[in-house]
């Protein structure tokens, strides 16, 4: 057993202690009978529950062991939470869930729902139906009550079967007639016994399992990997202790505060958005064989999001809030519930009495529900009312579920520092095992011996896989940790880009011309990068049935700069869409929308606008393989207008050059098109790398160069370039990580390596040299991350000489990669840098003081070359 563990509060020996002073109830009952008169929770599913508390518990506890001997590297744990096991009850196993890391007894119940081992009830009752407001009437706090939804919620009743919130068939066969309810034959609880189900939908106790047979000790099994970092842990392989399996629809979520809270809502609408459709094919099945099989969850399925108090205070969460809100206001239907853990707590900091509450029950468009957590009866009953609130009218709900916290925040918190005794003592009475305890022996279906000796033995057993798991091999080699980050598989892209072509040559040949107006962008004479782009983008729409478009001003105004122009017109309002001015709520949209089968391509209106919703990026999309070991995935697109240089009009927020955020994001792919006749290309190749993959992709559009028509001279037309026919797709692929090249005069005596509005400026000045009798090799890297390090390292040696144009900055800017890669590589020949200056681009001709200008560039070029 575990009771030698310590614990600041002596957690076992309380628990142990109050469960042997129970006693023995005064009559036996049925385990198939209510808990309590009036409840839809049976006892039967009451010591499901109490089997799926003490399972979380006793892992709190393992974790504390495996720490205290240096083996076990995650304590955070989910004691006093557990009242959480009775709302994933009143849910269904096919109800994606997005959970806390508090949300033990919730994973270990959603196993044994998904086993077909937690026992059927009757229907959750959702309340009288007296309210004539209409299905999508405004929800305020005056609908709303303490211990459950408002009187008179039109929306509470009429839940049929079919609506049931569990998934199984609650009606439960009726007792037999002319039962004794005094006899001693009547159901009582073994040691180590389960709870079943048979096929009529009654309770069946069965002969005690054998050790880690039944889910529990499955789901122990996995949380315990978890804690040990094993490589058979079954979602992150060891990489992080993470609630999450996909047949389980527990999606994992990051220790990030309340990160995960805007992917929730972008599921939600995108669950919605796939309902409405009837499907949409999955986004990463190739086009031409992928079946239209939707979304990975029913029609009807909720997502369930939890989170803790403190995080109610961080700005994600009240982007997701707001968002939610804002669409419900305007219509659009989300169906996500909301699970606010409450234990008062943020680590140390203590929320204030009462601001929780307030504060959800001031969102506009949520519905607000509260429960206490430490009384199954009322968490099991509320919880139903909420998931079937907005599983029938597909619109947001918060559930407050009232927690303690015991054994403090984690293994190395000292609580006693800035937590009275008292306090302590009075959380540990609200110990919500001991409340379920309490009631299955006051209802005459346990004894206190015997729900202590179902401890006991579930402990062993606990112990048992604690000790089998350490054994268990960790990640071993770089190779191993970094498999699952981001798969590159080149092959396959070029193949998906191949086949996009010849379905857009050949059976969707007719629907392209109809969407094009009869007159495909192939024949509209040549483009601008912002013409190229937008043509490329109805292709990809034209190709993947799943694909969204979202942003700021994308869809009506078609983009501030005209990129998305007529695209909400061609393929409809569900597909392009405008959405609020919120940059971490568009990139959790699209973070939804890509796990829920979508392919997203959202915007970022101006790259500085990027900056206070990165953490959506670097700690929710990259990370989804990285934590799921593939099983999730996140294709996206991610568009962005960025860099400097635009004429007449910026100052910092609309001139930003700062992209080494970015470039430090493990496997984010980021490319960043300067020419019209890259764009279509790299644009496609993105879109198969998302589909293909699950990739998640920066496509940074250089704002200066969207309507660039001239390279040399004033009406040249240089810079313009003709849109590829199907038919040349294929052969003008652009691979990820593949530069171009341009050969100057006689492109012997030195290598320009650049990007973006830098590679028209180093034409210019290469043409500038070569009138002197310099030869240049200009470079266009296209790609930013993965760098395309076997063309500078050939492009380099060509010539001996490197001058690198980095228009972003000196400090953490491009060019230092750059360099980085020649010296790794041993290059031994001469480099220069011209970047831009360590600043913010200031308004008007003053920018033209930080930034790379093409006599910088010429005049490096000449100083290197007097080396």
């Amino acid at each position: 057993m575990l009771s030698d563990v310590t614990t600041p509060q002596d957690l076992d020996d309380r628990f142990r202690e109050a469960l042997g002073a129970l006693g023995v109830p005064a009559r036996r009952r049925d385990l198939d009978e209510p808990l309590t008169e009036g409840t839809p929770l049976t006892a039967a599913q009451a010591l499901a529950l109490f089997d799926a508390q003490v399972t979380s518990r006793l892992l709190d506890l393992a974790g504390r062991w495996l720490r205290g001997f240096g083996e076990g590297f995650y304590t955070i744990g989910s004691a006093g939470h557990e009242g959480n096991a009775a709302v994933a009850a009143a849910l269904r196993p096919t109800d994606p869930a997005l959970l806390h890391y508090r949300s033990g007894a919730f994973y270990c119940v959603r196993a044994a729902q998904a086993a077909g081992e937690f026992p059927a009830g009757d229907p959750v009752p959702t309340g009288p139906s007296t309210d004539p407001g209409p299905d999508d009437a405004p929800v305020g706090d005056d609908r709303a009550t303490e211990g459950g939804t408002a009187d008179g919620d039109p929306d509470a009743a009429e839940t049929s079967p079919a609506e049931d919130d569990r998934g199984v068939d609650r009606a439960a066969p009726p007792p037999d007639e002319g039962r004794d309810d005094d006899a001693g034959e009547a159901a009582s609880v073994p040691v180590g016994a389960g709870v079943a189900v048979d096929a009529t939908g009654a309770a069946v106790i069965g002969d005690p399992p054998a050790v880690g047979e039944d889910a529990y000790a499955e789901a122990a099994r996995d949380v315990l990997r978890g804690m040990v970092a094993s490589v058979r842990e079954p979602i992150a392989g060891g990489r992080h202790k993470v609630f999450g399996r996909a047949d389980l629809a527990v999606i994992p979520t990051t220790s990030t505060i309340a990160s995960h809270l805007p992917r929730a809502v972008g599921m939600g609408l995108a669950l919605e958005r796939l309902r409405r459709a009837g499907g949409g094919r999955r986004a990463g099945l190739a086009p031409s064989t992928a079946e239209p099989t939707g979304a990975p969850w029913p029609p009807d399925a909720i997502v369930v999001c939890s989170f803790g108090d403190a995080s109610v205070n961080h700005a994600s969460a009240t982007a997701a809030f707001n968002t939610a809100g804002w669409y419900d206001h305007a219509g659009l239907r989300i169906p996500v519930l909301f699970v606010c853990e409450d234990n008062g707590l943020g680590i140390s900091v203590r929320s204030p009495q009462g601001w929780v509450a307030a504060a959800l029950r001031a969102k506009p468009g949520i519905r607000y529900f509260a429960a206490d957590g430490a009384d199954p009866v009322e968490a099991y009953r509320v919880a139903g009312e909420a998931a079937a609130w907005v599983r029938r009218h597909r619109r947001p709900a918060v559930l407050h579920l009232t927690t303690v916290r015991l054994m403090g925040h984690a293994g190395a918190d000292a609580e006693t520092a800035y937590r009275s005794p008292a306090e302590i003592a009075a959380d540990a009475e609200r110990d919500p095992l001991l409340a379920t305890a309490r009631l299955l022996v006051d209802g005459g279906f346990a004894t206190g011996a015997e729900l202590l000796s179902r401890y006991d033995e579930r402990g062993w057993q606990v112990r048992r896989v604690a000790e089998e798991v350490l054994d268990e091999p960790k990640l071993a080699s770089p190779a191993e940790v970094v498999a699952a980050l981001a798969p590159r598989r080149p092959v396959r892209i070029s193949r998906a880009v191949a086949d996009a072509a010849a379905r857009a040559a050949g059976p969707s040949a007719g629907a392209r011309a109809e969407a094009f107006g009869g007159k495909p962008p192939e024949l509209a004479g040549p483009l601008t990068l912002a013409q190229s782009i937008n043509a490329a983008l109805a292709d990809g729409m034209l190709d993947h049935p799943g694909m969204a478009v979202f942003g700021e001003d994308v869809a009506a105004k078609g983009g501030v700069y005209g990129v998305t122009k007529g695209l909400r017109d061609k393929f409809g309002a569900a597909r392009v869409f405008d959405t609020l001015l919120d940059e971490t709520s568009i990139l959790g949209l699209g973070l939804g929308a890509g796990i829920a089968g979508i392919l997203p391509v959202p915007e970022i209106q101006y790259l500085a606008y990027l900056h206070n919703a990165e953490d959506q990026l670097r700690g929710e999309a990259a990370t989804m393989q990285f934590f799921s070991s593939g099983a999730f995935r996140n294709p996206m697109v991610v568009r962005v207008a960025g860099l400097a240089y635009q004429e007449g009009f910026g100052g910092h927020f609309h001139n930003d050059n700062s992209v080494a955020v970015l470039r430090d994001v493990p496997g984010l792919v980021i490319a960043v098109p300067a020419r019209p006749d890259d764009a279509a290309p790299m644009l496609r190749t993105c879109l198969a790398a998302a589909a293909v993959d699950g990739s998640v992709c920066v496509f940074l559009e250089p704002i200066a160069l969207y309507h660039a028509r001239d390279l040399y001279d004033d009406g040249d037309g240089e810079w313009l370039a003709e849109y590829a026919e199907p038919a040349a797709w294929a052969a003008g692929h652009v691979p990820i990580g593949r530069a171009r090249v341009y050969g100057v005069g006689s492109a012997e005596d030195i290598t320009i390596i650049t990007f973006g509005n830098g590679v028209r400026m180093s034409l210019r000045a290469a043409a500038t040299l070569a009138d002197e009798g310099i030869g240049s090799r200009v470079v266009d890297l296209r790609w930013l991350a993965p760098l395309p390090m076997a063309d500078i390292i050939r492009e380099a040696s060509a010539t001996g000489r490197v001058l690198v144009v980095d228009e972003t900055r000196r400090s953490g800017g491009v060019g230092e990669g750059v360099i980085a890669a020649l010296v790794d590589a041993g290059y031994v020949g001469a480099a220069r840098r011209v970047a831009g200056v360590d600043s913010f681009v200031p308004l008007g001709p003053a920018a033209r003081q930080v930034l790379v200008s093409e006599e910088a560039i010429t005049q490096g070029a000449r100083t290197l070359l007097a080396r």
